[in-house]
C-alpha cells in the first residue's frame, strides 16, 4: 500500500508533520517564513523540503502531495481582538485564500488528482466573524459552489457539505480527553535541559523585582520557582 504524502502551509513548528508522522504519513514539504520555527522542523524533519513564503509559491510547480494541511493566521478571526476583527478581509487571516490558491493550482496541474485531501484548522472565531459569513466564504472556497447560510444563522458544531467536486466535513474541537487535560507540564519537560535555556538567578530576581515595583501579583507556583532560582545568586536578594 502506497504511503500518503503531506504538504504543510503556514507550518509553524511542524504540528501537521508531527501528526502525519504518527499516522504513517510522509511529510514532503512545508511553507513557513519564521526562521526560528523553520529551525525546529529542519532538526526534526531533515528530509522535508522548506519552500519559504507562501506568497512566492506556485502550486502547479510544487511536488504533488496527497494532503495539504494548513492553519492560516488567526489574528483577524480571533475573538481576542474584540470588536476589531477584520475577518478574512484582514491582511493576516486573509492569507487563507493563498492556501486555496495553492490547492487549486496543484489540482489544475495534476488534472484534479492532487491533493486528494485538504485539512484546515483555525480558531472558533472563524465561525462568528463578519456576522458568521467568513465561515461561509471558507466553505465556498473549498467547494467552489454557492452555499446557503443555515436557517438558524449559526454554524453547527459539526457538519457536511458535498457536491460532485468535493466532500467537505467540519467539526469543532470538542476538548481534550480527561487524561490529556490533567497532564502536567513536568511530564513533557526534559529533566536535564541545557543551561542556556534556563533563566539565570539574576534574571529571576529581576522579574520578581519588577513585579514588586509594579504591584503585580505573580501566580504562586511561578513566584515560588522564581524565588528558588533567584536565591541561588550571591549578587542579588529576591523580593519576598
Amino acid at each position: 500500500m502506497r504511503t500518503l504524502s503531506l504538504g504543510s502551509l503556514f507550518d509553524g513548528i511542524g504540528a501537521f508533520p508531527f501528526a502525519a508522522e504518527i499516522c504513517g504519513i510522509t511529510p514532503v514539504w512545508a511553507s513557513e517564513i519564521l526562521p526560528e520555527a523553520v529551525s525546529v522542523t529542519r532538526r526534526h524533519y531533515p528530509g522535508m523540503a522548506h519552500l519559504g513564503d507562501i506568497l512566492k509559491l506556485d502550486g502547479a510547480k510544487l511536488p504533488p502531495v496527497d494532503i495539504i494541511a494548513f492553519g492560516s493566521p488567526c489574528q483577524d478571526l480571533s475573538t481576542a481582538n474584540g470588536g476589531n476583527r477584520k475577518g478574512l478581509a484582514g491582511e493576516r487571516s486573509g492569507l487563507f485564500r493563498q492556501a486555496i490558491r495553492i490547492i487549486n493550482e496543484m489540482r489544475g496541474a495534476t488534472n484534479g488528482r492532487y491533493p486528494r485531501y485538504a485539512i484546515f484548522e483555525n480558531v472558533m472565531g472563524c465561525f462568528s466573524s463578519n456576522s458568521r459569513r467568513d465561515y461561509l466564504a471558507v466553505l465556498e472556497a473549498f467547494t467552489g459552489a454557492e452555499i446557503p447560510m443555515p436557517q438558524s444563522g449559526r454554524w453547527a458544531k459539526a457538519g457536511l457539505v458535498r457536491n460532485e467536486r468535493v466532500h467537505l466535513a467540519w467539526v469543532v474541537d470538542l476538548g481534550l480527553p480527561k487524561d490529556a487535560r490533567e497532564c502536567s507540564l513536568s511530564r513533557i519537560l526534559e529533566r536535564d535541559a541545557p543551561k542556556k535555556y534556563c533563566l539565570s538567578p539574576k534574571a529571576c530576581a529581576g522579574i520578581l523585582r519588577r513585579a514588586s515595583l509594579r504591584g503585580k501579583a505573580l501566580p504562586p507556583m511561578l513566584k515560588a520557582a522564581l524565588l528558588v532560582r533567584a536565591s541561588e545568586s550571591t549578587e542579588t536578594k529576591p523580593e519576598l
